[in-house]
């Protein structure tokens, strides 16, 4: 009797504790959207009546109606010439549409490209490729170098947004002289193809760059967007095939995000989970379509995808078409997948969130676990990214070690560079991102691997110059697991995420066994094929192309109306007037998406965030085992084998201890100490003549002495040098790589002082004392 009140009194006071926090998430929300909307729209709503303003100025400045008749004539003409010149521009995306269409899909890369490895002849085929980029004119890449491996998002369209102009990342690697290789897909899925398939398949063109480049260190790999996790999978399950890999707006916690901020995530939940992805495949013949992807993706920002990049083609028309032509060529090749790739990504990381978990299986009896990288891991968000906010890209690192200690213990460098303002897109194709974010990126991953073991985020400072000669300030900072989190708010309402997984999971197993079968006997492939083509992304590129024998006029007409244009002044009143409505029109389309946002937001809460429909969720809401304790931690094989060789070594082993404790006494790494730091570990004996897993297998040691070791590390330090030569000469490595006592932070000095003292060598000095 006593256990069962006992149990009534906890059920109680759990359901009041769920039901206060659901209150404050949906309070929390509501007041977001109300602050966020009131803050952007009341700015907005000045900026709209300076310029009514300004247009009612611009038409009492007309004052006669002569005046008035002559800038409305003026006004007529102007925009029937440019409304006639962006249908044109729109014919040409229509025929371009069609002619990538026919000629298979090829990549939008601006570059010359050779096949190296076809998916399709492997022994477990797939569409994926391999291709070998050819540098331009003018540029040598050096087959010793570090090759890149570029794989582009499969989200709906084609490959090729990494490399479709000279600012890219492409571009980037070829003028630093690194070969580059790029992971590209046909259209049409092979039958039956799996992501287990894809995997492998990426797995051999690393295999095949590794043979093309043994004398290179192992290949950096670029994942982008979808790329990045598919990147992540493939270092996981191959642990020993990659270099440094990069992820770039790449989503690998998917329940994550800031409450009133990031709605996409809340679309499973909304729909029904995996369901429509199946229903669509069914109704597509086994066959899943990208346009409903870019659909959704356009969905997100209707104002700027249905309205403002028209009427911005349509307003500077003059200036030419093709910067629209290039992205829309892009944007609108639309790719397949199999039913079993989109599951599998929808129930293990739309929905599930398997992967950050621990818990997602690339096939029976192959598990996915993101601590057996081994590789470097660089990971680049942004603020201004509301695909992928820094949430979803960064807190699959609280959620799979323990703390930072557990990953310096691992031997794993994983940095992270938050941007402030850059869109989803804009992390892969912006020239300003290329120039600086990628640049640099490429510049440190040249040194990467002589950073000691842990957490770091990578800072970019401008200087001086300009244009090529600009020069940046780059430095390491180290961080905790706290610095992550402290990007997201508490991660209550990720319980509630849970509840979607189970009832996604349940809602497909009840449309699998009663519904698929009726669905896929009534859409035979022709008829799948018939409602692929009537696509509305696919419609609205046709429609306008050439095969319309309503556009030859425009194609006749065109040229001559280039050849005579006379645009309108800025000033006309009627283009002032213009202006204004095509910005009341795109704050009105910002107002709908924001109102939706909140709605579906709120919706969601509502639902799953309540105690009841969380309680559903709670076979779903646990996340992986983590050793957490300092005692735990402490008794890791690796820890105990590091702590048990403290006395044995020599010159290497002391230099890079010291250099690790320097590293921590300064909670971070200036990129010229990192790239001296670089020179001596690759190029200075004893180092010179060690291969790379050795030299990382030695960095990795001592730097869990030093976490672990505490004094007695600083202490050994003499048993390593037993000589005075090797004393000087290990101090002499040190100071080199430290650079001058003037650029010392006070932390560096003291140790520097410790060191000396410690090994009976004389003390520092500055150059002025050097000098006298």
């Amino acid at each position: 009797m006593g256990n069962d009140l006992s149990d009534q009194i906890a059920a109680t006071a759990w359901s009041a504790n769920g039901f206060a926090t659901q209150a404050d998430l949906l309070r929390k929300s509501v007041s977001r959207h109300y602050e966020r909307g009131r803050k952007t729209y009341d700015g907005r709503a000045e900026m709209l009546a300076s310029a009514a303003s300004d247009v009612a100025a611009a038409f009492r400045q007309t004052g006669h109606p002569l005046g008035l008749i002559s800038d409305w004539s003026e006004f007529l003409r102007d925009s029937s010439e440019r409304s006639m010149l962006m249908l044109e521009a729109l014919r040409k995306r229509g025929d371009i549409f069609l002619e990538h269409e026919a000629a298979g899909a090829p990549p939008v890369l601006i570059y010359d490209y050779e096949i190296v490895v076809d998916g399709a002849t492997l022994d477990r085929p797939c569409n994926y490729m391999l291709l070998s980029i050819k540098p331009p004119k003018g540029v040598e890449v050096f087959d010793w170098k570090r090759p890149y491996v570029i794989i582009d998002p499969r989200a709906g369209h084609g490959p090729g947004i990494g490399g479709f102009k000279p600012d890219s990342q492409v571009g980037v690697a070829l003028a630093d002289g690194h070969p580059v290789y790029f992971v590209a897909f046909r259209p049409q899925p092979v039958k039956g193809q799996t992501l287990a398939d894809v995997t492998d398949a990426e797995a051999t063109f690393l295999r095949e760059v590794h043979r093309r480049h043994a004398e290179a260190p192992k290949p950096i790999v670029v994942g982008n967007c979808q790329g990045g996790w598919a990147t992540a999978i493939l270092a996981a399950t191959n642990p020993d095939l990659a270099g440094p890999i990069v992820l770039n707006g790449a989503p690998m916690a998917y329940w994550s995000g800031r409450v009133g901020q990031d709605p996409m995530r809340y679309t499973g939940g909304v729909v029904g989970g995996v369901m429509p992805a199946m229903l669509t495949s069914d109704l597509g013949g086994g066959l899943f379509d990208g346009a409903h992807l870019v659909e959704n993706f356009e969905l997100l920002n209707p104002g700027r995808n249905w309205f403002r990049k028209y009427y911005d083609l349509y307003a500077s028309i003059d200036k030419g078409d093709q910067r629209f032509l290039e992205f829309e060529k892009w944007w609108g090749g639309f790719f397949l997948m199999t039913e079993a790739e989109i599951r599998w990504i929808v129930e293990n990381l739309f929905v599930g969130n398997k992967l950050s978990k621990n818990e997602a299986r690339l096939e029976v009896g192959r598990p996915i676990d993101l601590k057996a990288i081994r590789a470097p891991i660089i990971v680049f968000a942004s603020h201004g990214d509301n695909i992928t906010p820094p949430q979803q890209a960064l807190n699959w690192i609280v959620d799979t070690y323990a703390d930072e200690r557990e990953i310096q213990i691992r031997g794993q460098r994983i940095i992270y560079m938050v941007h402030e303002q850059v869109g989803h897109l804009g992390i892969f194709v912006s020239s300003s991102v290329a120039k600086r974010e990628h640049t640099q990126m490429a510049s440190t991953l040249k040194t990467i691997e002589a950073l000691a073991p842990g957490l770091y985020e990578m800072t970019i400072d401008e200087m001086t110059g300009e244009g090529n000669d600009r020069q940046f300030k780059v430095s390491f900072q180290q961080r905790r697991m706290d610095d992550i989190l402290a990007l997201d708010d508490d991660r209550r309402e990720e319980e509630a995420f849970a509840s979607v997984a189970r009832m996604s999971e349940a809602i497909a197993e009840t449309y699998d066994t009663a519904i698929r079968p009726g669905v896929r006997a009534a859409v035979p492939e022709t008829v799948a094929g018939l409602v692929r083509s009537m696509h509305s992304l696919r419609r609205q590129r046709s429609m306008f192309s050439s095969q319309n024998p309503v556009m030859a006029p425009v194609a006749a007409f065109a040229p001559t109306i280039r050849d005579n244009r006379k645009p309108a002044q800025p000033t006309n009143p009627f283009v002032m007037a213009q202006n204004l409505w095509a910005d009341m029109v795109e704050q009105s389309l910002d107002i709908v998406r924001d109102t939706r946002a909140a709605f579906f937001e709120t919706l969601f809460l509502s639902i799953y965030a309540h105690p009841a429909i969380v309680w559903y969720g709670q076979s779903h809401a646990h996340g992986r085992a983590r050793q957490t304790s300092d005692t735990l931690l402490r008794t890791l094989p690796e820890v105990v084998s590091a702590l048990d060789r403290m006395s044995q070594g020599g010159l290497a082993e002391a230099v890079v201890r010291m250099l690790v404790y320097l590293a921590d006494a300064r909670g971070n790494v200036r990129r010229d100490r990192l790239e001296r730091s670089s020179e001596v570990l690759t190029t200075r004996e004893p180092f010179a003549q060690m291969d790379a897993p050795a030299r990382a297998r030695m960095i990795h040691e001592q730097s869990l002495i030093a976490e672990f070791g505490s004094d007695a590390g600083l202490e050994t330090l003499p048993h390593l040098l037993a000589t005075k030569k090797d004393r000087e000469e290990a101090m002499a490595f040190v100071d080199y790589v430290v650079g001058p006592v003037e650029e010392m932070e006070p932390n560096t000095v003291a140790r520097m002082t410790r060191f000396r003292s410690l090994l009976g060598v004389a003390p520092l000095e500055t150059k002025t004392e050097a000098a006298e």
